[in-house]
């Protein structure tokens, strides 16, 4: 860490002589242009861009798949793997990283107020859902670790945890003990899910990345006798990225059953040798290609081979083979919010052994496939709890403060670790971290030589420190800090939240005639989108219905195509109920249309099982589609008939909507309203907090008297007045700069809030245009 400099911290706006740092992120891909896309070389590719495509079913973008990007963002693609989750095209024409964070707020601020959050939302065309943060929300995301306090960790590494340290340890709120319970767990119970393959970024079929990859022809039936195999792969880097250059595969007795070199098909960049052992004279006799081991590892494998690798999506994407019945020890052995450990820890601390030791040239992939067929052996013969009892989180925090300062020196380093933080990513290449905070979060502050840290007094200071600091640094993280919640406002909150999208989700229509058809009124009803529950009320002097749909866009939907009809020869009214929470949904509809997530998808009722193969037959359809999302229901599999679709802009969903909203395609639809991520958190709130439509719930005195006084720490305000300040900074950055605002959610005693977050790339046209909060 860098000696502090008087006046730095605690008078940050004093003159300081500062070196300038390159305002232009660099890595090794700027030295690899014979590695670019196609259409990084075209001449009127000049800007940085993303695109979100978000596969699971919650869109949900955990801590490691964010840290993905950033590291990306600092690299280029010619360095480490590109995210799974996103695209970000033209990475050489970013200029700078920038991440802001509100600690204490959540994807529950964001909804809850959201006509408050105009700025933000309408500044950022991506957004996605957080998991509730862990203790150090900075450590998952970009490596900066907090200083510990002497005595907190055991002094060794050798062995488990003293007795009296385990007797501390409450076995519950281990990973593992929440993923698999405490009693031993058979074969079957351990490999992955389809769902979890897909997450994981395991190559599957269908997948548009994985068209050319071969299937390993194994579909027999899975028991807890099933064979295992362990599988590692070595990898060099090569003008198109990772390309295998050996492959170990062991059976159960820890036979080897195959160990070759591999010929890359492209030219090599770098061996590796540090990690991978080969080096150019030990591959230059091999003639070996991939598909030779592609045929030989088909042969090998039985109907009902189960792999077992650490990381094994890299090793199965190496080979471009795609294999359906998979245990991944760096998952078998979870962290916590998913973060792994690494083969080398778990081997000394599960088995007492000493692999990849620093002596030896390079990796021994065979003796880490054993290993790891190893780690799954105990797993399976011990159990969780015996795992858990272990407090491996400990212990690998333990050793990662005492390799302190041992960080990665080179690129090929930071590209065989995925674990490998963003903080050092950037030492990698040279670069410093801009770290903004408020001096009252000391005790959070990270302590890194590439990290200048600068506390502040307030989150006002912050922002003007921001303002000068940030085009200084390649990398900058913001950090404001609001005053906590209570309990009380927070529940209050999820409340109201929940209920407001079910009112605004739900319809009354009528009058209809005592003799009206009422199967058929069900089916016009339902002809706009999926209805939770349908009643016929009958209080009043005609019969009415309410209609509660699942989605808001079926809802609006079903107004502006039936209010006014005339139905059996009366006209109907189709309106929301009117209470508290609904009087400013008009409002709240015409803002979320104009959400610039939203600008670019539509919303479609009444699609097929075959829609999306009806879809690719016409291709006026596919002018910048970017995603098809076809919902399924949670308990039967089958798809609803619903989907939205993602296009790069507004024209080109408008132009689709006409099309399919035409004569020929027979379905209704509409711009959509909701992005995706907030149906799934929507379905996790508490059921308990609905209510019936009409009903009114009176605020509590506190925060009417809150309202009434403007106070500027209520969260309504503080929303407002900070997306408004954040905004304005955004507003001002330069072009080329890749903006994240991270809202981390929050974890405590009383309920954990999973958090939110916006992302966008600030465009050449926005400095020249307006402000964005004028």
């Amino acid at each position: 860490m860098e000696p502090e400099r008087e006046g730095t911290e605690r008078h940050p706006r004093k003159v300081r002589e500062r070196r300038q740092a390159p305002n232009k992120l660099v890595g090794a891909a700027e030295a690899m242009k014979a590695g670019w896309d196609l259409e990084e070389s075209q001449p009127e590719a000049k800007k940085a861009r993303l695109s979100t495509i978000l596969f699971t079913d919650n869109c949900e973008v955990t801590h490691d798949q964010l840290c993905e990007l950033l590291k990306y963002a600092v690299l280029g693609k010619s360095n480490v793997p590109k995210p799974s989750w996103c695209q970000l095209f033209h990475q050489n024409h970013l200029n700078n990283v920038v991440v802001f964070v509100l600690q204490g707020m959540s994807q529950l601020h964001f909804y809850r107020f959201y006509l408050e959050f105009g700025c933000l939302r309408k500044a950022f065309r991506h957004k996605f859902r957080l998991p509730p943060p862990s203790s150090d929300f900075l450590a998952d995301v970009v490596g900066l670790q907090i200083e510990q306090r002497a005595g907190d960790l055991p002094k060794t590494m050798e062995g488990p945890l003293p007795s009296n340290a385990k007797a501390a340890i409450n076995l519950q709120d281990d990973p593992i003990i929440q993923k698999y319970g405490s009693k031993k767990v058979g074969l079957t119970r351990c490999l992955l899910t389809k769902e979890e393959m897909r997450m994981f970024h395991f190559p599957l079929q269908g997948f548009p990345d994985c068209e050319n990859f071969l299937l390993t022809k194994c579909n027999g039936s899975i028991a807890d006798n099933s064979p295992l195999f362990g599988l590692d792969c070595e990898m060099c880097l090569t003008s198109k990225g990772r390309e295998l250059t050996r492959i170990s595969l062991v059976a159960e007795g820890g036979c080897c059953v195959m160990d070759e070199l591999v010929k890359p098909e492209n030219k090599i960049l770098d061996y590796l040798t540090s990690f991978s052992g080969i080096t150019k004279k030990i591959l230059n006799p091999v003639t070996t290609k991939l598909k030779d081991v592609q045929r030989q590892l088909k042969a090998l494998l039985p109907p009902d081979a189960v792999l077992v690798g650490h990381s094994l999506d890299l090793d199965l994407r190496a080979l471009k083979m795609i294999h359906p019945y998979v245990i991944d020890t760096s998952l078998l052995y979870v962290r916590e919010q998913g973060r792994r450990f690494k083969l080398k820890f778990l081997a000394k601390v599960i088995l007492g052994k000493d692999i990849q030791c620093p002596d030896r040239l390079g990796h021994d992939a065979t003796e880490d496939a054993r290993t790891i067929l190893e780690l799954a052996r105990y797993f399976l013969k011990h159990g969780p709890k015996k795992i858990a009892e272990l407090n491996l989180e400990a212990l690998a925090n333990h050793q990662e403060i005492q390799a302190a300062g041992q960080e990665p020196k080179n690129t090929a380093e930071v590209l065989q670790h995925p674990n490998t933080s963003v903080l050092e990513c950037l030492d990698s290449v040279g670069q410093k971290l801009l770290f903004l905070t408020r001096e009252t979060d000391a005790g959070e502050l990270p302590s890194s030589r590439n990290c200048q840290t600068i506390k502040c007094l307030s989150n006002k200071e912050v922002l003007e420190q921001a303002r000068v600091e940030i085009p200084l640094f390649p990398f900058s993280i913001v950090q404001f800090s609001f005053k906590a919640f209570s309990p009380v406002l927070t529940e209050e909150m999820n409340k109201r939240m929940r209920i407001k999208w079910t009112e605004i989700s739900t319809v009354y229509a009528g009058p209809f005639s005592k003799n009206c058809n009422l199967r058929a009124l069900k089916r016009l009803f339902k002809s706009f989108g999926p209805v939770q529950s349908m009643t016929f009320v009958l209080e009043t002097r005609q019969p009415h219905l309410c209609i509660q749909y699942e989605v808001l866009e079926a809802a609006q939907l079903a107004i502006e195509s039936l209010d006014g009809i005339l139905v059996d020869g009366i006209c109907i009214k189709v309106q929301r109920p009117v209470t508290e929470l609904t009087l400013d949904c008009d409002t709240l509809v015409n803002e979320l249309e104009g959400d610039s997530e939203n600008q670019g998808s539509i919303y479609l009722s009444g699609v097929s099982e075959t829609f999306k193969e009806q879809l690719l037959q016409e291709p006026r359809l596919f002018l910048g589609l970017e995603a098809v999302i076809l919902p399924k229901d949670l308990k039967s599999g089958k798809q609803k008939k619903y989907c939205f679709l993602k296009f790069k802009s507004f024209g080109s969903a408008q132009q689709a909507l006409n099309i399919l909203t035409g004569k020929d395609w027979k379905l209704k639809g509409r711009h959509a309203l909701t992005p995706r991520h907030l149906h799934a958190w929507l379905r996790g709130l508490p059921p308990e907090s609905t209510r019936l439509p009409g009903l009114r719930v009176v605020p509590p005195p506190f925060e009417q008297e809150a309202l009434q006084t403007l106070k500027l720490d209520h969260p309504k305000i503080a929303a407002w007045r900070w997306s408004r300040k954040i905004g304005k900074l955004y507003n001002s950055l330069c072009p080329g700069t890749l903006c994240l605002i991270l809202l981390p959610g929050t974890k405590s005693t009383h309920g954990s809030l999973s958090g939110l977050g916006l992302m966008g790339i600030k465009e050449e046209e926005e400095s020249a245009g307006p402000g964005l909060c004028s």
